[in-house]
């Protein structure tokens, strides 16, 4: 049964390489060019997981538990992984899938994540990350917050992300150009076609739906996680201890490289692509602080940004919103703020030249 993990996970790393799923991307041109596409697409991905996951717990399928809100954690955590995703150019499941493109940037960026978040969970730095979560409001439903039905809450999200998307199909289209044709039929739909971001995200929730029961059959009571199963991974690879370290999560992590690798073949978009030191050093930096954050506060952009949002936890939605702030803050010092200096340099530079 775990392997309908790897299965789950290649699903995953497929649909997220072709239609090109990045939050990390997403999250930063919010602020840059204030193009909310993919915060819109994150929107349908989990509006459409809400209503599946709370479907099958109200038909007694699967079993959820809000359990208690880290809210000092979560909000830390959060903050560093969103500043942590800039510097390493992708989020976590991000940094998977472009492993998957033979990206050398992202597999450095990959091994600081798994090694802080190893470190973090079972590690030296498991008492900082233990004594920070020792916060935390006995309640994370927001539903049971304010006693009522969660399908309210599923009402209005699914409203609200209706009313954008619609929103945002009627704006003016821009023509993107394609590469030529070479197939017809499934083969170009999946190989060489672009991926509207609302298509993809439609895919990215049901496989999330999906996640669900696969998962709870082996045991492994949640949906779609990276974080802890890429500590696993690498705690199974240093100690060789599958029966601690390998579960459906394991599998799930390694399939989104698995189907990454396939999509990129097949649109012949893999290559090992190299890069210099000075990238070299920012990624492994993002890694390592997005293996703090995500570990600090209890998911990455995937775990908190979508499975805990779908359903309907302050832990998800708090997240979210301090992964976005973090993400935009590292956005200024990144992008926004070389790009100023260098305009004001040029400009004083040329005052200079005329006078």
């Amino acid at each position: 049964m775990m392997l309908t993990g790897l299965l789950c996970g290649a699903l995953l790393g497929f649909v997220m390489q072709r239609g090109r799923f990045c939050l990390t991307g997403g999250f930063r041109d919010m602020y840059l060019t204030k193009d909310n596409r993919m915060f819109y697409a994150l929107l349908i991905a989990i509006t459409i997981q809400s209503i599946g996951v709370y479907a099958l717990i109200q038909a007694g399928l699967i079993e959820f538990s809000a359990g208690t809100f880290h809210w000092v954690a979560t909000i830390i955590g959060s903050f560093v992984f969103g500043i942590g995703i800039i510097f390493a150019g992708g989020c976590a499941t991000g940094t998977w899938y472009r492993a998957g493109e033979g990206l050398i940037g992202s597999w450095i960026a990959l091994f600081g994540y798994m090694a802080m978040s190893a470190t973090m969970k079972t590690g030296a730095l498991a008492p900082i990350n233990d004594g920070i979560r020792k916060y935390e409001a006995p309640v994370n439903s927001i539903p049971e917050t304010f006693g009522l039905s969660v399908w309210l809450f599923i009402a209005i999200l699914a409203i609200i992300t209706v009313f954008f998307v619609i929103r945002q199909l009627r704006k003016p289209k821009v023509a993107i150009p394609t590469m030529k044709a070479k197939r017809s039929g499934l083969n170009h739909l999946l190989f060489e076609k672009r991926w509207h971001p609302f298509f993809t995200a439609t895919l990215v929730g049901l496989i999330a739906l999906l996640a669900w029961p696969l998962s709870e059959a082996t045991g492994r009571m949640s949906g779609l996680g990276v974080t802890t199963p890429s500590a696993n991974l690498l705690q199974y690879l240093v100690t060789g201890n599958s029966d601690k370290f390998v579960n459906w999560g394991v599998f799930l992590v390694l399939g989104i490289l698995v189907g990454s690798f396939i999509a990129a073949k097949g649109s012949r978009e893999f290559r090992f692509r190299s890069l210099d030191a000075k990238t070299a050093v920012s990624s492994f930096i993002g890694g390592i602080l997005m293996g703090f954050g995500a570990s600090l506060a209890g998911g990455c952009s995937i775990g908190n940004g979508l499975v805990e949002t779908a359903m309907m936890t302050w832990q998800g939605w708090v997240s979210l919103t301090f992964m976005i702030l973090g993400t935009w803050t590292a956005s200024y010092f990144v992008f926004v703020r070389p790009r100023a200096k260098t305009k004001a340099n040029q400009s004083a530079a040329l005052r200079t030249s005329t006078t």
